[in-house]
């Protein structure tokens, strides 16, 4: 989803977020899973502190260990730790990895059921899976279910960036009063505050 005009022109209602939109080129955002909730939360936990470029090489491992590269959740529960560990899997991902399999077995993740619930209802009803938590979901929301209006204040750059374009409104806050005050900044773009995330992640700040 690239931004619309109508949600620069919302953001831009806000003069500090007005001011970081014409300094940062417009993000282009690719979905790489087409709606494929279940690939891009084993791509999630994979991807886990580690970087990118490991994560593309797991990844890509853990995938040619299956039939057409896709990892069926039956599939992958059959295989053996040994087998996964080969991928340059840690024991702990194995055991997210099959939990996420598990779930996928015993609940609708897909597009058809999960594009009628709102977003905190799909954050409560993907919570229950093991290694996943609400950052984890919020991406989800955000890059694969195309969701407008989300802002993942979990999100480490997202705070920093944020804390140094709002400076005079943050400044020396910690804690509970720094993310009262985000919110309540964050609150202004509503219902576009997926596109205004995606600008600060952008955003090259000078400092």
């Amino acid at each position: 989803m690239q931004p619309t005009d109508t949600a620069l022109v919302h953001l831009a209602k806000d003069p500090i977020m007005a001011r970081l939109i014409s300094e940062t080129a417009s993000p282009k955002i690719f979905n790489d899973y087409a709606g494929d909730v279940y690939l891009a939360l084993l791509e999630s936990i994979v991807s886990q502190q580690i970087s990118v470029k490991a994560a593309d090489a797991i990844f890509a491992r853990f995938r040619n260990l299956f039939p057409d590269n896709y990892p069926e959740a039956n599939a992958l529960l059959l295989k053996t730790t040994d087998e996964l560990r080969s991928a340059g899997l840690s024991f702990q991902k194995i055991k997210y990895l099959q939990s996420v399999a598990e779930f996928s077995l015993n609940n609708l993740i897909d597009r058809a059921h999960l594009d009628v619930m709102t977003d905190e209802e799909i954050v409560q009803y993907l919570l229950p899976i093991k290694g996943v938590g609400r950052w984890t979901v919020e991406m989800l929301l955000m890059f694969v279910l195309d969701r407008p209006d989300i802002f993942p204040i979990d999100d480490l750059v997202i705070r920093q960036r944020m804390i140094l374009a709002y400076s005079e409104q943050t400044s020396g806050l910690t804690g509970k009063p720094l993310y009262k005050v985000l919110h309540e900044i964050a609150a202004a773009w509503r219902p576009h505050r997926t596109t205004a995330s995606r600008y600060l992640w952008r955003w090259k700040p000078i400092v």
